[in-house]
């Protein structure tokens, strides 16, 4: 069940009939294409519950969590977590034993007791969905298990949070949002990126207003992993390479629009309305596997029709504009735009550099480290060295994640920021079999996106 090496066993025919996510899956372009249209309709599911937004945990001393897929990003994670104070791990899960069993002397070796061992099966993870002595689910794992296990947590009485993405349907997103306000548990997309140090400063000069009027954002993924979609062993069975046979989309929008939502009040004043996608000629993976994979492999029997580069404009409520790009299969250095500009000024990051006034002038740059003074309340706070990961905003995220469970408040992430981050993966997909026809993003909130309520951006909560 594991997001990297480790092998999550083929999908049982219980788990393919129990969610949508893995029907999506091999559907492909025209099966995500009819959700996403059948989806966005106004006749919305209606509200299961009452809203979960603004909704606090339960405060706690302790929180105990349990970690579904112990892989490359999941075995990565545990040594944040652990990093953090006042969290415990007491269940693992995953179909290899011997990765549950390294995971477990990582626990062990770190002082603290053995965590509960659930490796009986590829459907073992629903048990520890049901014991007693976890608060909150990690799911870190290939994506047609999301949402089955996001929802065995949730019926389960556990608080979940999945990695990225959340849901690879429209009609999967909806079912996570009724199911979180049915049972009142909260379900989360693990959205490192908003704990970025970066992402969260250009966030705090947002909101003191030094870009004045915000107009419009970008975001991304460029992420060369040609290496490692082709490993025998970096993601199990290869799965992730297998989605580029399926879908032509964005296949990782949160990296890239989670931050820009964030800087611009989705959910909290504006929202997302419509999405144009198109998509580049699906080249770099078939060009690779002939300089690099033996003939016979079963890699020669494939045919990507993902493009490698997938470009989106998204529309909000008050006119603004977010550019999404997802590229992860052309040569590129790392970057993930993290642009926003204003009618004050603009930053634009890879490499960060900024352009305020009345700061500058004649066309110059800024340097962005003077605006250090401008870091969010926990950069300045806290230590991320003791976890570290991703320069810090991993062990940020789940030390946030932490405190508001600790004290009883509100996530800064929802169940709606989450699923409507999530939906440029069905969205887009739609979008491009269309021409790059734009299709309406639904409100996940049901008209509440007026709201104010606690996001990345809360305030400090000690003295």
């Amino acid at each position: 069940m594991s997001e990297g090496e480790t092998d999550h066993g083929a999908l049982s025919r219980r788990a393919l009939l129990r969610t949508s996510a893995a029907t999506a899956a091999g559907l492909g372009i025209s099966g995500l294409a009819g959700q996403a249209a059948a989806a966005t309709r106004e006749d919305v599911p209606a509200r299961q519950g009452e809203s979960m937004m603004g909704v606090p945990f339960e405060a706690r001393d302790e929180v105990r969590m349990g970690i579904i897929g112990l892989g490359n990003r999941g075995s990565a994670m545990l040594a944040q977590i652990l990093a953090v104070p006042g969290v415990r791990v007491t269940a693992l899960c995953d179909v290899d034993a011997a990765a549950v069993r390294r995971a477990t002397r990582t626990v062990t070796d770190h002082g603290d007791p053995a965590p509960a061992q659930h490796t009986r099966g590829e459907n073992d993870f629903e048990n520890l969905c049901t014991r007693d002595d976890v608060d909150f689910v990690y799911v870190v794992t290939p994506w047609e298990w999301h949402v089955p296990m996001a929802l065995a947590a949730m019926r389960g009485g556990k608080h979940v949070g999945v990695e990225c993405p959340i849901a690879p349907s429209v009609a999967d997103l909806w079912e996570l949002v009724g199911t979180s306000e049915r049972t009142r548990r909260h379900c989360i997309q693990l959205e490192n990126c908003c704990y970025g140090r970066n992402e969260m400063r250009v966030l705090r000069l947002a909101h003191e207003g030094r870009f004045g009027t915000l107009l419009h954002g970008a975001g991304a993924y460029i992420h060369d992993l040609r290496e490692e979609l082709f490993s025998d062993s970096y993601y199990a069975g290869e799965w992730r390479r297998a989605w580029h046979t399926k879908v032509n989309g964005d296949l990782y929008p949160t990296h890239g629009l989670g931050p820009v939502a964030s800087y611009l009040d989705i959910n909290r004043g504006d929202r997302l309305v419509s999405i144009s996608s198109l998509g580049s000629p699906a080249a770099s993976l078939a060009e690779y596997r002939e300089r690099h994979v033996p003939a016979g492999d079963p890699a020669w029997r494939e045919d990507y029709v993902k493009g490698d580069v997938t470009m989106s404009l998204i529309r909000t409520e008050l006119g603004r504009i977010i550019h999404l790009v997802h590229d992860v299969s052309s040569p590129h250095p790392y970057s993930r735009l993290n642009h926003l500009a204003g009618s004050k000024g603009v930053f634009e990051d890879y490499p960060p550099r900024i352009y305020l006034e009345p700061e500058m002038r004649d066309h110059a740059w800024g340097d962005f480290a003077d605006y250090a003074s401008y870091d969010h309340w926990l950069w300045k706070e806290v230590d991320p060295g003791p976890g570290g990961g991703h320069g810090g905003m991993d062990y940020m995220m789940v030390y946030r994640l932490a405190q508001t469970m600790q004290l009883g408040l509100p996530p800064d992430i929802d169940v709606y920021d989450s699923a409507a981050w999530s939906a440029p993966f069905a969205l887009s997909a739609a979008s491009i079999s269309a021409g790059g026809t734009a299709v309406p993003f639904p409100d996940f909130t049901r008209g509440d996106w007026t709201t104010p309520h606690p996001g990345v951006d809360s305030p400090d909560p000690t003295p």
